[in-house]
């Protein structure tokens, strides 16, 4: 059975939440489990407002360090800290990737306001300046609930995060003011179907046998032939790949990293005809998104991160110096690709 794998946008507003959108912040939903990239102030609330289970978050990525994509992070950790995974007594902690001084952030905030919890967490902090930053020199008091994180060095061009049986998630640099990063999660291939004509004809009916091939495993046909799973499987499947982007005026490190991706969530703060104040700032406009979407081949590209000005509904533009989002969809689509303008509680498919 195929997962589902989908995004919701918390918050796909920049610079400050407001009445009508929330301040960075996407969910990444999959086996069960919700990852956070970026975590703006307010998130607390548009989390309890979405259909996103407190108790399915397991993990947090933060791009940078700038408060629209941080300064919600302590608020959402009082909110899940009850909602306990793994067992009563060794609950397993709430893991955060991002830059480095995340750890301090987060340990300053929660002491100075005198903040406990019931579930652990960990930081790991991903040196994007290659300062040699070595945690153990650190000699500030840890918070209570802190348990010891890894630092993450560039190695071959990209930061690699984690890898499990089932995706991968690595990391590459972005230009921005500050240090900051994209992600790149990349679902493992899955096995190809089996060829279930060619196995009655060999005489090996639906049921045990069928699964036993599927896991990689040879079986012995009923006329007492060896079938090994390399006859009856077709190809495997490519696995799905998502790329998030924090905020950017340059994505040429992360391109060899990032292609032929499904989805790639880009920001695009202004409008194509202030693309000098975009870049002057670090940030995007919705050509700069689209061409690097085209370059890296990927299918689909949702926008976010929008200046405020920028309004959601076309009912409310209401003079001729009101924009709606739907322009700059309109500024960012190219031939054989998706575009679509994300707004707050938006949630976008990512088939196989």
């Amino acid at each position: 059975m195929v997962a589902t794998i989908d995004l919701v946008f918390l918050g796909t507003g920049s610079c400050y939440p407001s009445p009508t959108r929330g301040a960075s912040s996407t969910i990444l939903r999959l086996d069960g489990e919700c990852w956070m990239f970026d975590c703006g102030e307010g998130t607390q609330i548009q989390y309890q407002r979405s259909n996103v289970k407190p108790g399915k978050l397991t993990r947090i990525f933060i791009t940078h360090l700038h408060g629209d994509h941080l300064f919600g992070l302590p608020g959402l950790m009082c909110l899940i800290q009850g909602t306990v995974t793994g067992s009563a007594t060794s609950p397993e902690p709430l893991h955060l990737y991002g830059p480095v001084g995340l750890a301090r952030y987060i340990r300053t905030s929660l002491i100075l306001s005198g903040t406990e919890f019931t579930r652990p967490y960990t930081v790991h902090e991903i040196d994007i300046e290659n300062t040699g930053y070595d945690p153990t020199e650190d000699t500030n008091i840890k918070h209570v609930n802190e348990t010891p994180g890894r630092v993450i060095n560039l190695k071959n061009n990209a930061f690699s995060l984690f890898e499990t049986p089932k995706y991968k998630v690595e990391a590459g640099i972005l230009s921005h003011r500050l240090p900051c990063v994209g992600f790149v999660i990349t679902e493992a291939p899955s096995v190809g179907s089996l060829n279930t004509v060619l196995l009655k004809e060999l005489g090996v009916p639906p049921g045990p046998m069928y699964g036993k091939l599927k896991s990689g495993h040879s079986i012995t046909g009923p006329s007492g032939h060896l079938i090994t799973p390399n006859m009856v499987l077709g190809q495997n499947k490519r696995g799905r790949k998502i790329v998030i982007l924090g905020d950017t005026c340059d994505n040429s490190k992360i391109e060899h990293i990032a292609r032929d991706p499904d989805v790639v969530v880009h920001e695009a703060t202004h409008q194509d005809e202030l693309v000098d104040k975009a870049i002057e700032c670090g940030h995007s406009t919705p050509s700069m998104a689209a061409d690097f979407c085209k370059k890296i081949r990927a299918q689909s590209l949702v926008l976010t991160h929008f200046s405020q000005r920028y309004k959601d509904n076309p009912e409310d533009c209401k003079s001729d110096d009101d924009v709606c989002t739907s322009y700059l969809a309109e500024q960012a689509r190219r031939d054989g690709m998706e575009v679509v303008a994300a707004h707050d509680f938006f949630s976008f498919n990512i088939v196989r």
